[in-house]
């Protein structure tokens, strides 16, 4: 009798869940569902977003090397635009300063002219010669600031560029010969679109200063040749080179690092001008020596 009713006791409570079990339920850790990937290959969306947060990284970082490659370029090309606005404005002050003063130098010199035509003595003459002389040594200065401060609008028309350096150092050969200067040119045939009377002055100031820099004895290399869409005219010497005091007044108007009375600086002024009026720039290099390079787009 007591066996029967165990057993209909234990029947009634099958698969009931005992009274402790509920409590046991919070101490039960969860069970983890592993899925496998979807048969089509798609990913899942914690996968997605893994995947994006990945290539936003990427790109961040990408930015960031472009950033970090900007600002270390910008020391040169602040320097570059305050050296560029720096004449620019130099040029209005030289345009109204040449046509107030060139004015008066004519002047003088028609003055002194007139006077020759009518003085006989010698002392008197010799005065009047020498203010003369000195009147147009002023008027081909103003001449220079004028040119510098205006020139005049290019005639561009297909140029080769190897002619044209073959044609002023034969120009200044002559006169670098007599102080042991040898200019030698090395030059590929470029044609370019250019302004060619006016290029040559810019090539000439350029020669003109090298002579000027090496005194005596030495070597002056003009290479022409093509850098990818535009045309280089490189000019190096063998001279002392370029210091860094200079360097910072190289294309100023009125600065010269020769001694007084030698002249003043417009020969590289007139050069950026031409140059920059082009469309192009003038790199300074380092040395031995000093190296111009005359860079114009064709």
């Amino acid at each position: 009798m007591l066996r029967q009713q165990h057993a209909l006791r234990t029947a009634r409570t099958w698969g009931r869940p005992e009274p402790w079990e509920p409590h046991l339920q919070r101490f039960r850790p969860p069970l983890a569902v592993v899925t496998s990937p979807p048969a089509n290959g798609q990913a899942t969306p914690v996968l997605n977003e893994v995947v994006d947060s990945a290539s936003r990284i990427a790109q961040l970082e990408a930015e960031n090397a472009d950033l970090r490659a900007q600002l270390d370029c910008l020391p040169e090309k602040f320097a570059q635009e305050l050296e560029r606005a720096k004449l620019e404005s130099l040029k209005e002050l030289a345009y109204g300063a040449s046509h107030e003063i060139n004015n008066p130098l004519a002047n003088i010199a028609g003055r002194a002219q007139t006077l020759l035509k009518r003085e006989w003595d010698a002392d008197v003459r010799k005065a009047l010669e020498a203010m003369q002389r000195q009147a147009l040594r002023a008027h081909e200065m103003i001449a220079d600031l004028m040119l510098f401060a205006r020139p005049p609008a290019l005639r561009r028309a297909p140029t080769n560029f190897a002619d044209v350096a073959r044609q002023v150092a034969v120009e200044i050969s002559a006169r670098a010969a007599e102080r042991g200067i040898v200019i030698t040119v090395q030059a590929d045939d470029v044609m370019c679109d250019v302004d060619a009377t006016q290029i040559a002055v810019a090539l000439r100031a350029l020669l003109d200063n090298s002579v000027e820099a090496i005194g005596q004895h030495g070597e002056i290399a003009v290479t022409v040749r093509r850098a990818g869409d535009s045309a280089e005219i490189v000019v190096r010497d063998t001279g002392p080179g370029i210091s860094p005091a200079v360097r910072e007044h190289l294309f100023d108007p009125f600065f010269s690092g020769r001694e007084a009375g030698r002249g003043l600086g417009f020969g590289l002024s007139k050069c950026w001008r031409i140059v920059t009026d082009h469309g192009g720039e003038v790199l300074v290099g380092d040395g031995p020596g000093a190296c111009f390079t005359l860079r114009l787009p064709c």
